[in-house]
């Protein structure tokens, strides 16, 4: 429910964003009738028996696949550990690039993927946490082993979903609605699009490269130190750590904050502890 609610809560497509998107949906024929753009961000939940021809394009003529179909979009992965595992690992390129070549004898072509990747999966094949689970620590370990650490390794969040208790459930409270969370992202969208305003191809906090990350995601004393205990406790590697600073950077322009601050980077650094509580 989480993930088929994501794509509500993303700021509008531009119009070079909607023509991307179109022009990918209509070399195989996904517009309906009468359909000439796509102004919704496509939200696209492939079976986890696709193929990796399926998930990345292929075919004999190069055709494009569910990663392309959701650019500029979200891609869902239910039951994650289900999928093959050669199919998740060919997910690694694409999710650094942004985009994938497919090569067959008929020719080459690269089509461009800049997705937000989103996955759901239990802890243990019984559904339980670890220390709650039936199922045997070799199975656990088998179960958690079908994920590479270099896949989880981009994977921005590792977040928890705790089952919701019965007077939860039934209790006649509001939440807060997609609207208002929507314009909370729109606001720190346009944040970043001033920031970016001279780097046409970096159009989010998501895409920025070493330059901007020196730019844009300097820490003080008290961060740094923060972040340090972090690589060494966790053992993060460094593509973790370049991830940490994009999501701590969002965290502070949801805020309103000029630099990153400690409760920003302690926050960003939370999201990435539960992959370790797990597979360690």
């Amino acid at each position: 429910m989480l993930a088929k609610r994501m794509a509500s809560i993303l700021p509008p497509m531009s119009l070079d964003e909607a023509l991307e998107t179109t022009k990918i949906h209509s070399i195989i024929g996904l517009l309906t009738a009468g359909q000439a753009l796509i102004t919704q961000r496509p939200f696209r939940s492939p079976h986890h028996t696709v193929s990796d021809a399926g998930l990345l394009g292929g075919n004999a003529n190069p055709t494009p696949g569910e990663i392309s179909l959701a650019h500029h979009g979200v891609l869902f992965l239910d039951e994650l550990p289900e999928f093959k595992r050669h199919v998740l690992e060919t997910l690694r390129q694409p999710l650094e690039e942004g985009r994938v070549t497919i090569s067959r004898a008929a020719g080459t072509m690269t089509f461009p993927s800049q997705f937000m990747l989103v996955a759901a999966m239990n802890p243990s094949p019984d559904g339980r946490m670890p220390e709650d689970s039936r199922s045997t620590p070799r199975e656990i370990q088998n179960y958690l082993g079908r994920i590479s650490g270099p896949l989880l390794d981009r994977i921005d969040l590792h977040v928890e979903v705790p089952p919701v208790p019965f007077k939860a459930m039934t209790a006649d409270i509001a939440g807060e609605s997609s609207h208002s969370i929507r314009e909370r992202v729109q606001q720190a969208r346009r944040q970043q699009q001033q920031r970016f305003c001279n780097r046409k191809q970096v159009t989010c906090n998501a895409r920025m490269g070493p330059r901007e990350l020196k730019m844009h995601c300097r820490l003080n004393e008290d961060t740094g130190l923060m972040l340090n205990a972090a690589m060494n406790d966790f053992e993060l590697s460094a593509r973790a750590f370049d991830r940490i600073l994009k999501v701590a950077r969002t965290i502070a322009d949801l805020k309103h904050h000029d630099q990153i601050e400690c409760d920003d980077i302690g926050e960003a650094i939370q999201y990435r502890s539960l992959d370790r509580q797990l597979w360690k």
